[in-house]
């Protein structure tokens, strides 16, 4: 899936009108002399930051997820009441992540991540104290909010400091350290759960937030390509909508949103199949289950391989088959095939994503931070859409409710996918005549 001209605008910039050639670079996609890539200062120091700063956003983000069915029986709710307390957060990311992005563009993507780590961290303290679903539901909310300004801004700091060829990598780390934080937030939730009750589990989620905030904030490198903007609404709202204009960007939200959708409504359920029989699983083993996102870890950063091998559409095709395969697979009623289907899914998604929101940073030469917001709004609406719609078509059918909800999605990302394919080659055709006219 090459990149294609988005049409959009960038900001108005409170600079110089004739930027640096640095700066240029950073605009243009062109390698700067001192862009970051594996083996020079700083790489290591910037891929282990934004990895523990993926950590504590999948932790933060999803510490309910593998709490519902205790914190259904807690506070009497059903597994579509509880399923709020992760809609919430990631509806709230996706609707906060436009504005956080245009403030990256005027203060600094260092400078937004830091203080939107900062604040996640500070509720997440508080969270374990809410003394109602409502209260948990709302601060669970402005939980969200707060990590909106992470993704986008770690997304485009990426896209400006690292050279090009290294940019599927880099990002396929920081989002291993999504799956990384997914994983251990949800394995530290059940077994504490088990051992002393779910707020345990979300204060030992917190404590760990703030370990990796400190470790982000010692170690990010300084932005060396930023050039910050003005904060004009009617600026903002061109890039925006030339990123909209551009077809292969919307393709891109859209995958990112089908992804995320199927992801959702697993996880979001999954506790509530394990702990019912004919599995009968204590609330530990069930934590435990989330172990399978180290294979989200491996395949994510194995993202920038897959492309150089098999194109990025075939990338995405092989996303999709494995997520598909899972889905199917998880349907039996034995332990071993539904966590064999969790590590199809698992890796499937991490994958997809991956690949996708790699080919937003290179589609989106200008306003970059914009371009992978909207991704960002699109993939936690996915999220937010899985988690409550899985519960509810868990309520309604089971878990073969939910995987056939997983399924529609999965078939939405393939008709994408080929309507892309037939977009491109049409596009090729058009320009071969033309190509030949002027020759």
């Amino acid at each position: 899936m090459p990149p294609a001209s988005t049409g959009a605008s960038t900001l108005t910039v409170a600079a110089s009108p004739q930027p640096s050639p640095v700066a240029a670079a950073a605009t243009t996609g062109e390698a700067a002399p001192d862009r970051l890539e594996p083996g020079r200062p700083g790489y290591r120091r910037m891929s282990f930051a934004l990895f523990a700063a993926g950590v504590a956003t999948f932790a933060l983000l999803y510490s309910t997820q593998a709490l519902l069915p205790a914190v259904s029986a807690s506070l009497g709710a059903t597994a579509g009441q509880a399923s709020w307390t992760v809609s919430a957060a990631t509806g709230a990311l996706a609707l906060c992540v436009l504005p956080m992005s245009a403030l990256s563009e005027r203060f600094g993507r260092r400078q937004m991540m830091t203080a939107s780590l900062t604040v996640a961290v500070l509720v997440g303290l508080l969270v374990p104290f809410a003394p109602s679903l409502g209260w948990l539901i709302a601060l669970r909310a402005v939980q969200g909010a707060a990590l909106a300004g992470l993704p986008a801004s770690a997304m485009a700091y990426l896209a400006e400091e690292v050279r090009p060829k290294a940019l599927v990598a880099a990002i396929g780390l920081f989002v291993a350290g999504n799956s990384i934080g997914g994983m251990s937030g949800r394995i530290l939730t059940g077994w504490i759960a088990q051992l002393w009750g779910w707020r345990a589990a979300l204060g030992a989620v917190g404590l760990l937030a703030v370990a990796c905030a400190v470790v982000f904030h010692f170690m990010i490198p300084r932005a060396r390509h930023f050039t910050p903007g003005s904060l004009n609404p009617k600026a903002l709202a061109k890039t925006v909508g030339g990123h909209l204009a551009d077809p292969l960007l919307r393709r891109l939200y859209a995958i990112g949103a089908l992804f995320m959708t199927v992801f959702g409504a697993v996880y979001t359920v999954i506790g509530y199949r394990l702990v019912e029989a004919p599995f009968n699983l204590p609330q530990g083993v069930v934590g435990s289950i989330f172990l399978v996102y180290l294979v989200g870890t491996i395949s994510s950063a194995a993202a920038g391989k897959l492309v150089a091998r098999l194109g990025r559409r075939g990338a995405l095709y092989l996303a999709v088959s494995t997520t598909a395969a899972g889905l199917l697979l998880s349907l039996a009623d034995q332990l071993a095939a539904v966590l064999l289907g969790l590590v199809l899914i698992t890796a499937g998604f991490f994958a997809g994503h991956a690949v996708a929101s790699s080919s937003v940073s290179r589609t989106a030469t200008k306003g970059r931070a914009q371009a992978s917001a909207l991704y960002q709004s699109a993939y936690y609406l996915g999220s937010s859409a899985g988690g409550t719609l899985g519960a509810v078509a868990f309520h309604a059918g089971g878990w073969a409710g939910t995987v056939s909800l997983g399924l529609l999605a999965v078939l939405g990302v393939v008709s994408v996918t080929l309507y892309g394919s037939r977009a491109a080659r049409t596009e090729r055709r058009r320009l071969v005549p033309m190509a030949s006219v002027q020759s």
